[in-house]
């Protein structure tokens, strides 16, 4: 019914195992289990590309603002550092339904971008700052709009 009888799995395997020590044991299953997921992912996939979806990715920009955007079951949060309070009365943010976009912001005239993780609802976001940290909420959005393109023959 199982086809447990193909590699690395047949009947010398058995006593292999038996005569093994547990260090030697796990190096093997790891070896293994290293085989098979670099298989899957093309050869391309290591111990740093993946991603614990639990845990807020931070965004860096070029240019020094420092972002973290994550989101939960209903909303997106997008948590900027700020040390100086008084930039609070300077910047603009903006969003579209799949980037955060922030102006003036440490100085006059700068423009960042952050990518948000998944789509979001036109309204309903809001912002607060808080012990040097702007966050802000932004509702997500279930629908899906779909427009039909025509092909024509040329």
């Amino acid at each position: 019914m199982f086809p447990w009888n193909f590699f690395p799995f047949n009947k010398d395997m058995k006593n292999k195992l038996q005569h093994m020590k547990p260090d030697e044991i796990d190096q093997f299953i790891k070896g293994i289990m290293g085989n098979v997921m670099s298989s899957q992912s093309g050869g391309t996939m290591n111990s740093q590309d993946t991603v614990n979806p639990y845990r807020p990715q931070p965004f860096q920009q070029a240019n020094g603002l420092n972002s973290t955007a994550f989101e939960t079951h209903d909303s997106v949060f997008v948590r900027i550092p700020l040390e100086d309070e008084s930039l609070l009365r300077k910047i603009r943010i903006y969003h579209t339904a799949n980037q955060l976009l922030l102006e003036d912001i440490p100085n006059q005239g700068n423009k960042h971008q952050i990518p948000l993780p998944a789509m979001v609802k036109k309204k309903g976001s809001s912002a607060k700052y808080k012990d040097g940290i702007l966050e802000i909420k932004l509702i997500k959005s279930y629908e899906i709009q779909y427009s039909q393109i025509d092909v024509s023959e040329l």
